[in-house]
């Protein structure tokens, strides 16, 4: 056996003697990390592509780790069906076997559910009728989907072998052994040769992304559009096919691919800053990233039809082991309506639905400006017109439906905008450039592609880089600043005016990413706000980091208390900051507020932002929403808290507890740490109970105060599910 580490979490189990090359995690983009790491190549065959690659999956027993999905197996999947030809007729690479997929039982079903839901989308005519599509319409799209499964829409169990290790142990091959040691921990063995692979992170890490990026400060225009992905899921250096909006200063994501958080701090974009998300469907390359838009202390909204919502809806929730609703609660559902121009606080879309094996649409995008509209279209993903023609036009089951929506389609796709963005990946289910050759846009972007543009695509269209910004109307205000007075407001909502206009005519810096802004150990030199970009907190002690959002501030308690900070500031990413002097905020503050009170607020706040739960991205004034109304309670070593009367949050200030489900020690938890989370999600009693290890400060937060912060929830969502884990575990 060899065992080969790709990366973070991931690992290349290779078996020879069974003829198998196990994938071990399958984080977002973990084919581009193989790429990047040699393990796939190409082989000689004279009908096509054909690569090497892994022929199984191992699954993670815990379905996100680091923020980030960590089953994502539909390209690793694709890339052995038709890059290793494991699926194409007569292709050497196909001998008969399946891939295979190993896993525990509740994994193997949500990802052959969601591998499923990837492929197929919705899956009858009865969930498309349920999204408001007319009867005559859900029967084309059942008509198209068929049509791209070459007439068969086949089960996951149907296509690959499923190894479920129901007893914890299992022949995979003969002689090939494999065991599972403890969560994510499995042992491989086979001819007296043995090797462990563990799928666990550690605290604090992460995926990582195969993709390096640049890093830029992006201006926030009136109407601009920001390219930030022009690649496909097998392009090892450019990130998936995605834009920005930007609109009157707000920032609004086109897609959300794989590793988005990399991206938008590149930007200097905290995600704290995102508005909303434009979705196009929910292929891996264009969807990976929508959990990551979670690490946020507001709703984003969300704006989609409501076919591609539920499409959407229905993987997300398969993957994750999660009821839909737990979608809606994330973000702020915005329907739009086909074929017509919806009004979003002044930018207008219009999606239009797009043949494709799951449920699509393309989007357009104008706003008014002189006498006429500034316009994008974004054309992601689409079939070349030669495919529809085939499809839609000359099919021996076409329906009067059928031409209608090739015409349609064909002939709004071929407007003029002023920028246009076109998926020109070619294949089964992308466009042709040449389909524009006679495009009058007045700029015409090539996207969606693993190689590089053809001579003949270059005198069609252009590429772009990660980072470009096309302005299509820019800002006669200073958005930053106008940014800056939305933060102070939202933090200071009954401070006079006269004094936020104080605090606002202080200077607004640039600082450059890795610049330190607060050194530990030495006295703070002014208070910062980080109106944009993304800052971090170190503790070199702990080796703990914490990223700060956009809309927190910096130095504080140096300013309202004699403290000198533990930790380092750093510049993540880009940041502009508004430097406001120590003794003009302490002004400020004692004008404006109980200087005590404020103080007081101010320590618990900076606990709060010391903690894991509280500390990543959950901006300052959200913080002091939430310090005022925690409530300090104490206990001795050895007693017990069951947390049935008061229906809150725990959360350790000093001491320690086990957590405890029954006679079961399902964690143990410190500084910062945290039970009771079940009164939260349920509203009621808690099923777990802890016992104090010492003599233990802890505080209680009502659960009504934590509702709607999205990065809490899934956080707690995930502490719940890991406890629950290690509850089932210790009862086998």
């Amino acid at each position: 056996m060899e065992k080969i580490e790709v990366s973070t979490g991931v690992w290349l189990l290779n078996i020879p003697e069974h003829s198998l090359s196990i994938l071990c995690g399958c984080p977002p983009d973990v084919v581009k990390l193989l790429l990047k790491r040699g393990l796939i190549h190409e082989k000689k065959w004279d009908k096509g592509l054909w690569e090497t690659g892994p022929n199984a999956i191992l699954l993670s027993d815990i379905a996100m780790q680091g923020g980030k999905f960590a089953n994502l197996a539909e390209f690793p999947i694709l890339q052995m069906f038709y890059r290793q030809g494991m699926i194409i007729p007569g292709h050497p690479g196909n001998t008969g076997r399946k891939p295979l997929l190993i896993g525990m039982p509740p994994q193997l079903t949500a990802v052959g559910e969601y591998l499923f839901r990837g492929t197929y989308g919705l899956e009858n005519k009865d969930e498309i009728i349920a999204c408001g599509i007319l009867p005559e319409i859900a029967d084309e799209i059942i008509r198209i989907k068929t049509a791209f499964a070459f007439g068969n829409i086949r089960k996951t169990e149907d296509i690959l072998e499923m190894v479920s290790l129901t007893s914890g142990e299992c022949e995979i091959r003969p002689g090939l052994l494999v065991k599972r040691l403890g969560i994510n921990r499995y042992l491989f063995s086979s001819n007296g040769d043995s090797k462990e692979i563990n799928l666990n992170l550690e605290e604090g890490e992460t995926y990582v992304s195969p993709v390096l990026l640049e890093y830029h400060n992006i201006q926030r225009e009136y109407f601009s559009v920001i390219h930030i992905g022009e690649g496909d899921g097998w392009n090892p250096n450019k990130p998936c096919m995605s834009s920005i909006i930007i609109f009157q200063g707000k920032i609004y994501l086109i897609d959300t691919g794989p590793n988005i958080l990399d991206s938008l701090t590149a930007l200097g974009i905290s995600v704290n800053e995102i508005e909303g998300i434009f979705h196009t469907h929910a292929h891996d390359d264009h969807f990976a990233g929508l959990t990551s838009l979670v690490h946020t202390d507001h709703r984003i909204k969300y704006y989609s039809t409501a076919l591609v919502r539920n499409s959407v809806m229905k993987k997300l929730s398969a993957l994750m082991g999660v009821p839909e609703n737990r979608f809606m609660r994330s973000f702020e559902i915005h329907d739009l309506k086909f074929n017509e121009w919806n009004n979003i606080a002044g930018l207008e879309v219009q999606p239009m639905f797009s043949p494709h094996p799951v449920e699509t649409n393309v989007l357009f995008f104008r706003t008014l400006w002189d006498n006429d509209y500034k316009t994008y279209a974004h054309l992601a993903d689409m079939a070349s017109f030669d495919l529809l023609n085939k499809m839609l036009l000359k099919a021996e089951n076409r329906t009067e439906v059928s031409e209608k929506l090739y015409h349609q389609f064909t002939t709004q796709i071929n407007k003029p905008f002023d920028i246009k963005k076109i998926d020109v990946g070619g294949g089964m289910i992308h466009g042709e450039a040449t389909d524009f050759i006679s495009d009058s846009s007045k700029k015409v972007v090539l996207s969606h592609l693993s190689r590089e543009l053809t001579h003949q695509e270059m005198e069609i269209g252009t590429n772009s880089t990660f980072g470009m910004e096309d302005c299509l109307i820019p800002s006669a205000e200073n958005n930053i600043r106008r940014k800056a007075k939305e933060w102070l407001v939202s933090y200071f909502p009954d401070a006079a005016g006269n004094d936020i206009h104080m605090l606002l005519n202080c200077p607004i810096e640039a600082l450059n990413t890795g610049f330190v802004i607060q050194k530990r150990d030495t006295t703070a030199e002014a208070v910062y706000l980080i109106i944009t970009g993304v800052a971090e907190m170190i503790h070199t002690e702990t080796e703990e980091v914490t990223m700060l959002s956009a809309g927190t501030l910096i130095g504080e308690a140096s300013a309202l208390e004699v403290i000198i900070p533990q930790w380092t500031y750093r510049a993540r990413s880009i940041v502009n900051a508004l430097k406001i002097p120590l003794k003009l905020y302490e002004a400020f503050i004692r004008r404006n507020a109980v200087f005590s009170d404020v103080a007081r607020n101010c320590r618990r706040a900076f606990f709060l932002q010391t903690t894991p739960l509280f500390g990543e991205m959950v901006s300052s004034p959200v913080l002091h929403s939430i310090a005022p109304h925690l409530v300090i309670r104490s206990i001795e070593k050895g007693q017990r808290i069951d947390n049935t009367e008061d229906l809150a949050l725990i959360v350790v200030k000093t001491g320690c507890f086990d957590v405890l489900i029954d006679s079961k020690i399902v964690d143990r938890i410190y500084r910062g740490g945290f039970f009771g989370e079940e009164c939260v999600f349920f509203a009621g009693s808690s099923l777990m109970h802890a016992v104090a290890l010492e003599n233990t400060d802890f505080y209680l937060i009502q659960a009504h105060f934590l509702h709607n912060i999205p990065i809490i929830e899934w956080k707690m969502l995930q502490t719940y599910e890991r406890r629950l884990s290690s509850y089932g575990n210790q009862n086998k």
